[in-house]
């Protein structure tokens, strides 16, 4: 089993990291959002002088159980067809990696289709799709630590590649369901108010949505009193395997060691914000490399977002998933990196400093 060790930023170069952008040619305070963007990169990387190298794109695939109660519009061949189509260059996910220079990465992590002859798919499928958590729970202990490792070592490779700044997408029809039920369970919200539209459903198939996704909720409640939790991470734990995708049990792997390696983390919409919550669930320390690209449309994502006191850097309405969020967001990370290293000071400039 894998574990973790996340420790806090260090913040001992706060007041040096305030005193430089203070110092910057510019009214204290006027660069805004950019502003506590560079502190926080400055203290995940420990330096006054950040830098962003090799970006990474994890695009993680897997299908869902849940997806044979009619959860979602879309059928489930979309995922592995959409899988192919990333690998011709096809999808939103490739017109941004193209834009902002991420390397990308396309993995199947459990689709319900026989990827193993596609050419530019890495193949870790775990099992063809999860169980059907409206009967039990969707994926087993094993399959749990499988998925968590293999998100892991997705992240080791990127790292050893000088990546420091990884962004993770997720390619799965029906995972709205696992993201609202972790938000109910970890939030404490009634499962009604994190339930959206999904990829389209009509407010029939809203409806209906609720009512499987309350039924599974109230089997799962029944199920975890009668197992006997030694600690509550092992309880959170089982919560996630309970529901989650292998695609999301990945990408919370992949967050987990990427913030053990102090990277930064770049969290896309609904889905993956749900996994940055169910990750800080096992390791809270995980939010301090963090950083939120995109509040869509979904209904509940700024309330499941404000569960973290997390502030997205862009609301678009977008509701597409794979990522695409968050690289979005890319530009506005590297601006706030380009403004603590490229801009003057004013003593170096000969300008009066004002306040």
């Amino acid at each position: 089993m894998l574990s973790f060790n996340i420790p806090p930023v260090d913040l001992r170069l706060s007041e040096a990291i305030e005193q430089k952008i203070d110092n910057l040619n510019k009214p204290k305070g006027s660069l805004g959002r950019l502003e506590t963007l560079a502190r926080q990169i400055c203290l995940v990387q420990q330096t006054l002088s950040p830098t962003l190298s090799h970006p990474c794109h994890l695009l993680l695939g897997g299908d869902h159980g849940i997806e044979q109660e009619g959860v979602s519009v879309s059928p489930r061949e979309v995922t592995w067809q959409q899988m192919v189509n990333f690998t011709h260059g096809g999808g939103g996910v490739n017109m941004f990696c193209r834009q902002h220079g991420f390397e990308l990465h396309i993995v199947d992590m459990g689709v319900d289709h026989d990827l193993s002859a596609v050419e530019g798919i890495e193949h870790y499928k775990i099992a063809p799709g999860t169980a059907n958590f409206l009967h039990g729970p969707a994926m087993s202990e094993e399959q749990y630590w499988q998925a968590i490792e293999t998100g892991a070592a997705l992240v080791d490779r990127c790292a050893e590649k000088g990546c420091n700044i990884i962004c993770i997408g997720e390619m799965g029809i029906a995972n709205t369901s696992p993201s609202s039920i972790w938000m109910s369970l970890f939030g404490k919200i009634p499962i009604n108010e994190c339930i959206g539209a999904g990829a389209g459903l009509n407010d029939e198939g809203i409806n209906h949505k609720q009512r499987i996704l309350q039924k599974a909720v109230e089997r799962y409640l029944q199920e975890s009193m009668t197992i006997s939790f030694k600690e509550e991470q092992e309880k959170t734990r089982y919560t996630i395997r309970y529901f989650g995708g292998f695609e999301m049990v990945g990408a919370i792997g992949a967050m987990l060691c990427a913030a053990e390696r102090q990277m930064l983390v770049m969290v896309d919409g609904f889905i993956m914000t749900a996994c940055m919550l169910a990750a800080s669930h096992l390791y809270p320390n995980v939010l301090d490399y963090a950083i939120f690209g995109h509040c869509g449309d979904e209904s509940g994502h700024q309330r499941m977002l404000s569960l973290m006191n997390a502030q997205p850097l862009l609301h678009l309405g977008l509701r597409l998933g794979e990522g695409t969020g968050a690289l979005c967001a890319y530009p506005i990370i590297e601006s706030a990196v380009r403004m603590i290293n490229e801009m003057n000071n004013f003593d170096h400039a000969n300008i009066t400093k004002y306040f």
